[in-house]
């Protein structure tokens, strides 16, 4: 089973919502015995918390009802082992990942939507502005979540 955690600063916001999007698309492809998913971010200081209410709101507006699951926490040691593919919402974060993981582990982390084939681009942090940029991420993360799995699985995926 291939594991893949996302990554972003507070686990409230863009993890979250990549998290039950990715959860949604395995789900509709037929792949949760092949693909797990999870988030966690790089700072703990919302450990325990239910993603951004913003971010909630939206996300069971589009039928993503896994953020409801979702609990903020911070990366752990055991994360660079446990998980197969780690994937940073921006350079930031991936930098502090980069920081904290073994070098054993280094080949498992990549920016988000570098790794969907989206180039070096980076989902931006919606927590400090309106409810327009949550719309924003929860695209991104619905564009990307296909290329993702084919990419993680080698190969385009057929849908059930």
């Amino acid at each position: 089973m291939h594991q893949v955690l996302l990554v972003c600063m507070g686990n409230i916001c863009r993890s979250p919502l990549a998290s039950a999007v990715l959860q949604a698309e395995v789900a509709r492809r037929g792949l949760q015995q092949r693909v797990g998913v999870d988030s966690a971010g790089v700072y703990d200081g919302h450990a325990g918390e239910k993603a951004d209410s913003r971010a909630r709101k939206l996300a069971r507006a589009r039928g993503y009802e896994a953020i409801e699951r979702e609990r903020a926490r911070g990366v752990t040691a055991q994360d660079f082992e446990r998980f197969d593919l780690i994937l940073a919402m921006d350079r930031s974060n991936l930098r502090r990942l980069q920081q904290l993981c073994p070098p054993e582990h280094g080949h498992k982390l990549h920016l988000y939507l570098a790794y969907a084939g989206q180039g070096d681009a980076e989902v931006p942090d919606p927590y400090y502005g309106p409810v327009e940029g949550f719309e924003l991420v929860l695209g991104l993360c619905e564009r990307a979540s296909g290329p993702v799995l084919e990419r993680l699985l080698g190969a385009p995926v057929q849908t059930r």
